[in-house]
């Protein structure tokens, strides 16, 4: 299955809109671990997701959120 980084950005202000809008929305991400750099100033999150497609994988995003991420195909390799 194919893996996708998907990487998300809003302004400062929206920090509390971007982490209402998984209220009550169902996927696989809720309640796991994200990277994020909203706490350092730069208001960016970074999930995992597994999905077939980068259109399945911004679906596992509440909308607000998927419309504000873009979705990259990625895969793990050994730094030399």
């Amino acid at each position: 299955m194919p893996v996708y980084c998907l990487h998300h950005q809003h302004e400062p202000g929206e920090c509390a809109a971007a982490f209402a809008a998984w209220n009550g929305f169902e996927s696989p991400l809720r309640h796991q671990p994200a990277l994020s750099t909203c706490l350092t100033g730069s208001h960016a999150v970074w999930w995992r997701a597994y999905a077939e497609d980068a259109e399945r994988a911004l679906a596992l995003l509440p909308p607000y959120v998927a419309g504000r991420t873009t979705a990259l195909e990625v895969r793990e390799i050994e730094t030399p």
